[in-house]
């Protein structure tokens, strides 16, 4: 339920909750519910209800055994605020963040209302990144929401990259990922949509990290666009 991650821009990943729900286009090729498919499958435990919310209570204190400081994804597996999470729970979490202080945590949400309303009930220590999901235009308002959250470092990812975002409003950002969707079924991503994503985070002085191109073999895409590597990371 946790482990070293090949997502490029954490380390490793804690998923005290898993499984989740469809709620917006991004969601339509979930890796993680293709995932969880074959690992109960296979007969993993923490699979039994496969994608079905579930919640790890004896994995909320895991952080707190690793001595050595890393970047933590929080539920790569599922959506801390889907309403489906007690707030209790939700709360424990953030009590093992806030101990857990030598490390850094990154917290990513569709669900940018409840967290919203969740936000003043919660402690925001300076290790907890918060971010949403913004895959289209259509979702622009969870960056309005996201800019409403007293965390030291907010973020968007805007994976999978589904339409052009000509207009980010960035005033309140500190750092934007941007990749293309990946795996069966990955619908395809231009590049002109990235260079404007690019261009509008160097205008705002925002740092811009790009993942990949994607598509049935990312590995084969890459991640160069325009001759570089741009993966520039926001400063703890």
């Amino acid at each position: 339920m946790s482990g070293f991650s090949k997502i490029e821009w954490t380390e490793i990943t804690w998923n005290p909750v898993t499984g989740c729900s469809k709620i917006s286009d991004g969601c339509i090729n979930c890796y993680a519910a293709r995932l969880a498919k074959r690992l109960q499958s296979m007969g993993n435990k923490r699979y039994t209800n496969g994608f079905a919310v579930t919640l790890h209570h004896d994995l909320i204190d895991i952080p707190l055994k690793w001595k050595k400081p890393r970047t933590i994804f929080v539920n790569s597996m599922s959506d801390l605020f889907h309403e489906k999470v007690p707030v209790a729970f939700i709360k424990a979490v953030f009590r093992t963040m806030e101990d857990a202080n030598w490390h850094t945590f990154q917290i990513l949400t569709k669900r940018s209302e409840r967290l919203v309303e969740l936000a003043p009930k919660l402690s925001w220590p300076s290790n907890v990144w918060m971010g949403v999901t913004v895959e289209s235009e259509k979702y622009i308002s969870r960056i309005s929401d996201i800019a409403k959250v007293p965390a030291a470092i907010k973020y968007l990812s805007i994976e999978p990259l589904l339409t052009a975002i000509p207009k980010l409003a960035l005033n309140n950002i500190d750092w934007v990922i941007v990749g293309g969707e990946s795996g069966p079924g990955s619908r395809v991503m231009e590049a002109e949509w990235v260079r404007s994503i690019r261009d509008q985070c160097q205008k705002a002085k925002v740092p811009f990290f790009f993942k990949q191109w994607g598509g049935v073999n990312k590995s084969k895409t890459g991640k160069i666009l325009d001759g570089r590597i741009w993966q520039n990371y926001p400063t703890k």
